[in-house]
């Protein structure tokens, strides 16, 4: 029996004239995700992706892959038939007893997007739901609250029977919307930041900042397991490391300590500026949420957005450290993230932070060293690696 995914839009099917540049872009990545698993064809039409393996490939895996990818809206598992109704009913309890033999209820949908199909789609409900409920005489029909619905689309070039439909990763596929320079701190936030605008259709690349030897190298090699976990929601993702302990160390010796964690976030943002004018980034992502810490405030965020000369993504700004955590489990960067070794901006904290800075005192405390050439120095320092999805880490020159 033949075995395909079809592969639903989200988003997309809202596109209007350039819908097909985002089409290209989602089938893109798809076959960048799965160009491991073996030999696929792709066909596309009616806002849906055929995938047809070539070989003998884990369908269940493929699926689990294709749970991933932004811009997907729903991913079905399917039988393919001819769009003969009995060739249908011959082959419905075999594909579909793993599935049903084990739930208590279903319901059967139908969609005929071939209208010289003899049956209506009330029709196909019917006759399908008859030739389930003979086949698993447990079952009850429960058409609010099934435990499984059947599918059953007839398309111009099969039958596609399904049990199997999952919601996709939705968003807008990677790379369909430029790219970003995520700061990435090691934390909670960050990571579901990076995840949150990726899903926008940004590819996000990272930028970290070491302070050795007051940061340590688990210290670094947590962040970069974070990037690895990324790949999988944002595909390949380039990772700058900054040296930054000259930098701080500068900031210590020079600068008001009360305005020290304000002063360094200004100065990571000028490499980050620096960065992205140079590779290409439109904009830098920071997980800054108001008032978690002293550092986001409002005070405290204008005076670092005004170092800024790009605009900067605060996609979980609104949300509480509990909703962030949440979306921390779900993308599987939770656990690396409260691993505990302290970055950064951790071992440099000010025992009493400024809370509500003014932005004058800030340039007033900045000018007092002139920190350009450190920041140039750091720039031209700063190694660069790339985490490829399901591959090994590269180091770019």
């Amino acid at each position: 029996m033949k075995e395909i995914v079809m592969v639903k839009y989200g988003e997309i099917a809202l596109k209007g004239d350039n819908r097909n540049v985002f089409e290209n872009m989602l089938q893109k990545n798809i076959k960048n995700r799965l160009k491991k698993l073996g030999r696929f064809d792709y066909y596309r039409k009616q806002s849906t992706i055929y995938i047809t393996p070539l070989e003998d490939i884990d369908i269940g895996l493929v699926v689990k892959k294709l749970g991933y990818i932004f811009g997907i809206g729903a991913i079905q598992r399917c039988a393919v038939f001819p769009k003969d109704f009995s060739a249908v009913a011959a082959g419905a309890k075999e594909y579909l007893f793993d599935t049903l033999d084990r739930v208590g209820s279903f319901k059967v949908e139908a969609k005929r997007a071939d209208k010289s199909f003899p049956l209506t789609s009330p029709q196909i409900q019917q006759q399908l739901g008859d030739v389930v409920s003979e086949a698993f005489s447990h079952l009850k029909v429960d058409v609010h609250n099934p435990d499984v619905t059947v599918r059953l689309e007839i398309r111009d070039n099969g039958a596609y029977l399904s049990a199997e439909r999952l919601t996709g990763a939705g968003g807008m596929p990677v790379g369909s919307s430029g790219k970003a320079l995520l700061m990435l701190s090691g934390g909670i936030d960050s990571p579901v930041a990076g995840y949150m605008m990726a899903k926008r259709g940004l590819v996000v690349d990272c930028i970290h900042y070491v302070s050795p030897p007051y940061t340590s190298e688990r210290a670094r090699i947590k962040v970069e397991k974070l990037c690895e976990e990324l790949t999988n929601y944002c595909g390949d993702i380039i990772f700058y490391c900054v040296p930054f302990t000259e930098i701080q160390e500068k900031l210590r010796d020079n600068c008001p300590e009360e305005y020290f964690t304000v002063l360094m976030r200004r100065l990571m943002v000028k490499i980050a500026n620096k960065i992205c004018e140079r590779d290409g980034y439109g904009a830098i992502i920071t997980g800054e949420s108001v008032a978690q810490v002293a550092s986001q405030t409002l005070s405290a965020l204008y005076c670092t957005n005004a170092a800024a000369e790009y605009p900067v993504f605060r996609p979980v700004i609104g949300m509480d450290k509990i909703e962030i955590t949440e979306i921390s489990r779900k993308i599987g960067t939770y656990e690396t993230s409260i691993m505990p070794y302290e970055d950064c901006c951790t071992v440099f904290s000010p025992k009493h932070p400024r809370t509500k800075p003014r932005y004058e005192d800030i340039l007033t405390a900045e000018q007092s060293f002139d920190f350009s050439a450190l920041v140039e120095d750091a720039v031209e320092k700063t190694e660069v690696k790339r985490f490829r999805y399901g591959e090994e880490t590269v180091l770019l020159d």
